[in-house]
C-alpha cells in the first residue's frame, strides 16, 4: 500500500503543481536505487519526499518499520512516485514511457544506459515512424521507448504508454472512457493498424490528454503474452472528497471488486489507479509519528478513502 508525499519536492524542483495524474512505479525494495539511476539520466530530475514505514498496519504491508516506503522524484519535470511494496508484482511492457529526444545522441546515450543489465525489446535503429528508435527494459524491468521526435510539438519529454493485449481492439474504447471522466482531456491523434492485416481495426498509436498531460496508447493484439498489472499505477491526487467519489465511480465502474483496497482500483481494461486525496501525502511526512500511525490505522482498512476520517484521526480525534 502506497501513500504519495508532495509537499516538500514541489518546493525541491519549485515545479508546478498542477500534474494531476501521477505514475507509480512498485518496486520489491531497489525504490531509492532506481530513483538515484532514472534522475541521474535526465536534465530538470530531482528526488523529493521520502516515507518511510511505520509499525502501525505491518500486519498488511509487511515492511520493516523505518524502512523506506515511498520516494517522490521528478524526470525532466515529470512527476513520479516509487515504492518499495515487496516482490508481489513485476513491471511488464504494457505500460511503457516514451522519452522524446532532441537528437539521435541523445537517443544512442539513453540507450546505452538503460540497456546496461536490461533488454532490448526492439533494437535500436531506423524505423518508418523515427530515425533513431529503440524499445528497452532495464534492469529494474521498467520499460523505455526511446524516439527521436519534437518535445515541444509534443509539451511532454516523458509520456506513459499504455500497450492493450489481446484479440479485441481496446484502446481507443480506453481512451474514450478516460477523456470523458477527466477534464481538459481529449484524443489528439489515432493512427490505425493497416488495412488488410492482422491488426485491423484497431490502433497501431495514439496520443491523448487527461487534464492537460499527455499519455499514448496502442493495440498490441493477440500474441503478447503480457498485461496490466499493480506494478505501474497511475495515481490521482484529489483536492476534495467529491473528487474521490467522481474518479472511484468512474474509472471503477465494470472494473476487478477484488483489486479495491486503501484508495487503489483497477478498471474494465485492467489498468490500475490510486484515487487518494492530496492532503494524506502531508500527513505521512509529517515529524510526528504518532499522527503518521494512526492515519496509517485509519487508510489501511479502507477501500474508498474518506478524508473526513483521515483528518480525524490526524487529529487524534476519538472515535
Amino acid at each position: 500500500m502506497t501513500i504519495p508525499a508532495d509537499s516538500a519536492s514541489e518546493q525541491t524542483t519549485g515545479a508546478s503543481n498542477r500534474q494531476k495524474i501521477v505514475p507509480h512505479l512498485w518496486f520489491g525494495k531497489e525504490a531509492e536505487e532506481a530513483v538515484a539511476f532514472y534522475t541521474s539520466l535526465f536534465p530538470d530530475s530531482v528526488t523529493g519526499d521520502v516515507a518511510r514505514y511505520s509499525a502501525a498496519g505491518q500486519e498488511i504491508h509487511g515492511q520493516e518499520p523505518g524502512t523506506v516506503m515511498t520516494v517522490d522524484f521528478r524526470l525532466a519535470g515529470t512527476r513520479f512516485l516509487a515504492l518499495n511494496g515487496g516482490p508481489h508484482f513485476k513491471f511488464t511492457p504494457a505500460t511503457s514511457f516514451f522519452v522524446l529526444c532532441d537528437s539521435a545522441e541523445e537517443v544512442d546515450r539513453l540507450w546505452e544506459r538503460l540497456v546496461d543489465g536490461g533488454t532490448a525489446l526492439m533494437e535500436l535503429g531506423s524505423y518508418d515512424w523515427s530515425e533513431r528508435y529503440g524499445w528497452v527494459q532495464d534492469r529494474f524491468g521498467l520499460s523505455w521507448q526511446l524516439f527521436l521526435g519534437d518535445r515541444q510539438e509534443a509539451g511532454q519529454k516523458v509520456v506513459p504508454c499504455l500497450l492493450f493485449t489481446g484479440a479485441e481492439p481496446r484502446a481507443q474504447a480506453a481512451m474514450d472512457l478516460y477523456t470523458s471522466v477527466f477534464p481538459n482531456s481529449g484524443v489528439d491523434i489515432v493512427s490505425p493498424h493497416p488495412a488488410g492485416g492482422p491488426l485491423e481495426g484497431m490502433v497501431a498509436h495514439a496520443q491523448f490528454r487527461l487534464d492537460g498531460e499527455i499519455f499514448a496508447a496502442m493495440d498490441g493484439g493477440p500474441d503478447h503474452h503480457f498485461t496490466f498489472n499493480e506494478a505501474i499505477s497511475l495515481l490521482v491526487e484529489c483536492e476534495d472528497q467529491a473528487e474521490i467519489d467522481h474518479y472511484w465511480e468512474r474509472l471503477g465502474e465494470g472494473g476487478d471488486p477484488a483489486a479495491r483496497q486503501c484508495g487503489w482500483l483497477k478498471d474494465h481494461f485492467g489498468v490500475s489507479w490510486q484515487i487518494t486525496p492530496k492532503i494524506l501525502g502531508r500527513m505521512m511526512v509529517d515529524e510526528d509519528r504518532n499522527k503518521v500511525d494512526r492515519v496509517t490505522n485509519a487508510f489501511m482498512p479502507m477501500k474508498k478513502l474518506d478524508i473526513a476520517q483521515l483528518e480525524a484521526a490526524y487529529r487524534g480525534d476519538e472515535a
